[in-house]
């Protein structure tokens, strides 16, 4: 295999040409729906408090688990699913793929898969790599095991120091559409300290805008 082979799939999150040639969405199927999705939790603030505002706001979202997270907090994992929400996996470590040899990186989903298993009850079929960034590799061993790989269309860039609740809200609303699927972070584990406090201001005004454009705001393959 060329390094070609190898690091051109990382791309994809920024190319539809190229999610499509190697069959990774970054969008639904239906045009009546938007999926929220939450990566790099559990947290045991972040998570809880975006669970109570989709609660109160009747929405529901998918969460791309970080095994050593599920590890650190387990009972929030669970409320996760006990909550209705969708369980996905975001790998064992949040280490970019493009660093990590085959073999241990097919350690890494098989023991994020079985720590997420072990504290939600759910064996999770959604896959998102760290950072978006597949390899060629990444790819390979997620299929072999079932898991489907998923991008997203619209993000608000909440991981940034620089982010404020309104430039979360304006990012995604610019890229909101029927059948989006929009990236956000209930966790500040890998970014800038407190981040997780502005994606939750933000929240409210994107459930606001899925509202006005007269779609449900749901989980990735409740929305397929």
């Amino acid at each position: 295999m060329s390094d070609a082979d190898w690091f051109v799939p990382a791309l994809a999150a920024h190319s539809d040409r190229l999610a499509r040639a190697y069959r990774i969405p970054r969008r639904l199927d239906r045009r009546n729906a938007v999926a929220l999705t939450f990566d790099d939790g559990p947290h045991p603030e972040g998570t809880l408090a975006v669970l109570a505002e989709l609660e109160r706001r009747g929405a529901r979202a998918t969460f791309f688990l970080v095994g050593e997270q599920v590890r650190r907090s387990p009972d929030v994992a669970r409320a996760i699913a006990e909550a209705g929400h969708e369980i996905a996996l975001h790998g064992d470590r949040h280490v970019l793929l493009l660093r990590r040899r085959v073999d241990p990186l097919a350690d890494d989903l098989d023991r994020a898969a079985e720590s997420i298993a072990a504290a939600t009850g759910v064996a999770p079929t959604l896959y998102r790599p760290p950072y978006g960034v597949f390899s060629s590799g990444a790819l390979r061993h997620a299929r072999a095991r079932g898991l489907e790989p998923w991008l997203w269309s619209a993000w608000g860039r909440d991981w940034e120091r620089r982010a404020t609740a309104a430039s979360i809200s304006r990012r995604v609303a610019g890229r909101l559409a029927p059948g989006a699927v929009v990236l956000l972070h209930d966790s500040d584990a890998y970014s800038s300290p407190g981040s997780w406090r502005r994606t939750l201001a933000a929240l409210p005004s994107i459930l606001d805008a899925a509202a006005a454009l007269g779609v449900s705001v749901d989980s990735v393959t409740q929305s397929t």
